[in-house]
């Protein structure tokens, strides 16, 4: 029997990988989940009534590029948080971004691009980047984002070379895991790096509703704006973070009329398109703004929290925006299993965000930290963090 060896690398999944490390039994009588991005949140209060109001719809095969209803409300979310006009034919409704995120690849990478193409992403990274990569033949080329660079990839140190042979560059803008945000000089010098080597760029904004007080700019409003290349870059949002409805596996993603034709295509024999019920639940969450505000408004407090029980660690950064927390450690994985030994607080090892680049891990000497947990949890969590790993 053979089998495709373009797979054969990976490394476990994250998760699993995270299962056996803290397979060991643990001292606490409680225990707190800090690892995944699974906000605990309330959802808003309308969801219900109107999933009831339309379950007879789950007896039609659902529309594959979004029913009317939900692009309109995609639409009036762009204009209103972007100040973009974005006709129906360049947006296209996801089943989760995750799923956007790997078909766009499938559908906009060339097979060749001066060669073998390079599809970039930030090291360390949402792994389905990695794994669009493989699937599509390319080069996978992790760019380190690391202090030094500001948490964010510097694509610009790449060789002439590199970035000629890249077809594509991920970014993430509130960056996961360190909460980095890209701002508009950022996005201006990215922007017309791609111009120049022609590349695009797949933005993955899906933290964009979580920040302090300045809303992070978009790569599409800021393309837009310089009058780039309409197909130059795509943009992808998610109702998981903005609206704590993660199950709901509501996503987006907009660019230009030519892209998003193409990925509409793949999609049309190869997707799985959201259930009407819920393309109508989505419809009215995106088109209401309160509960975003409140949702930000919690965070607010998590990040002062955050500040006031962490803000002595040396290297702290508290985050521009996310909910995410990049704490600096010797060894994450080490740190990890004692924080599990010791208190019954599960991490996230920042190593199994990252990818081994030349011998070296930018995540090896991190744990990610999930502020996502109901307010008072979250601050025992931290401070058992604090007591065991720092004071």
């Amino acid at each position: 029997m053979v089998f495709p060896e373009r797979f054969s690398d990976l490394p476990a999944a994250t998760w699993p990988r995270l299962r056996a490390l803290l397979d060991v039994p643990t001292t606490a009588s409680e225990t707190i989940n800090m690892t995944i991005g699974e906000p605990r949140h309330a959802f808003p209060a309308f969801v219900g009534g109107i999933l009831a109001a339309n379950l007879q719809d789950f007896a039609k095969y659902p529309d594959n590029n979004g029913v009317p209803a939900l692009l309109d409300a995609i639409a009036g979310f762009l204009n209103r948080r972007y100040g973009l006009d974005v006709p129906h034919d360049q947006i296209l409704t996801l089943n989760g971004t995750r799923e956007g995120l790997y078909n766009a690849a499938m559908a906009l990478c060339p097979e060749e691009k001066n060669g073998k193409p390079i599809i970039l992403t930030p090291n360390p990274f949402y792994q389905v980047y990695a794994v669009a990569a493989l699937s599509v033949g390319a080069e996978a080329i992790y760019v380190p984002a690391t202090e030094e660079t500001g948490h964010l990839p510097d694509f610009r140190s790449l060789s002439a070379d590199v970035l000629d042979r890249t077809a594509i560059a991920y970014i993430c803008s509130p960056a996961n895991p360190q909460g980095a945000v890209a701002d508009e000089t950022y996005w201006r010098d990215l922007i017309t790096l791609a111009e120049k080597h022609d590349f695009k760029i797949f933005a993955d904004e899906c933290y964009a509703e979580i920040y302090r007080d300045v809303p992070p700019p978009g790569a599409l409003q800021i393309a837009q704006e310089m009058g780039a290349d309409p197909e130059r870059v795509v943009i992808f949002h998610s109702l998981s973070k903005r609206s704590n409805l993660p199950g709901l596996r509501s996503g987006f993603c907009a660019g230009g009329p030519q892209s998003i034709a193409r990925i509409r295509q793949l999609r049309a024999f190869a997707g799985a398109p959201l259930p009407e019920p819920l393309q109508a639940v989505a419809a009215a969450v995106w088109n209401d703004e309160a509960h975003v505000i409140e949702n930000r408004a919690l965070y607010h407090r998590k990040y002062e929290i955050a500040d006031d029980i962490l803000g002595h660690v040396p290297g702290y950064h508290s985050p521009q925006a996310g909910f995410f927390l990049w704490l600096p450690m010797g060894n994450g994985e080490e740190a990890a299993v004692r924080l599990w030994q010791e208190t019954g607080v599960r991490v996230l090892p920042g190593a199994y965000l990252s990818r081994d680049v030349n011998g070296e891990n930018p995540g090896a000497n991190y744990i990610r930290v999930a502020m996502v947990a109901p307010t008072q949890e979250m601050q025992r969590g931290l401070t058992l963090i604090r007591d065991c790993l720092y004071d």
